[in-house]
């Protein structure tokens, strides 16, 4: 290939000659990035969704650490979710969603209600959980399950053929 001008390669005349290598799949060579290029691992913010497993495992990461036998109100937990994590906006809709996602598989697993009561208090809706050996166990396995459910999604798009689309 012949290119006019500076270029760094061989000189012949007023002209450069670039000796490159054809273009093979796999072949990609990487240099250090240029002093100064920030990094891309920025995430775009997210808004939790309702049966989303992501907003599932932080909701219940937050609910493991709730003091038990002591109700706490819905919107310190939405304001407690949105300042843990700040790329994520919860809304108290989706964050009353998976509180009632959870007291249902309470009632399955035990099949009664009192582990996890969701009520309405003198400041709005409250939490309280049952202050019982059976709780941290439990409570961890519905973790495991949504960070399960989690890695599905994951592998998942990573089984796509390129696409970048959601579905």
């Amino acid at each position: 290939m012949l290119l006019s001008g500076p270029h760094p390669g061989l000189l012949t005349g007023d002209s450069t000659v670039i000796d490159r290598r054809a273009a093979a799949p796999g072949d990609l060579r990487l240099r250090p990035a240029p002093e100064g290029l920030p990094d891309p691992r920025l995430a775009p913010p997210i808004v939790a969704e309702t049966g989303d497993p992501f907003t599932a495992v932080r909701v219940i990461d937050l609910v493991a650490r709730v003091e038990r036998g002591q109700p706490v109100r819905l919107d310190d937990l939405v304001a407690a979710l949105n300042a843990r994590h700040l790329d994520w906006l919860f809304d108290r809709a989706v964050v009353l969603d998976a509180l009632i996602t959870l007291q249902a598989n309470w009632m399955v697993d035990y099949r009664n209600a009192s582990g996890i009561v969701l009520e309405d208090g003198s400041y709005g809706p409250t939490l309280t959980l049952e202050e019982s050996p059976r709780v941290d166990p439990w409570i961890v396995r519905q973790a495991l399950r949504a960070a399960a459910a989690c890695r599905e999604v994951h592998a998942e798009f990573a089984r796509r053929d390129g696409t970048n689309h959601l579905g």
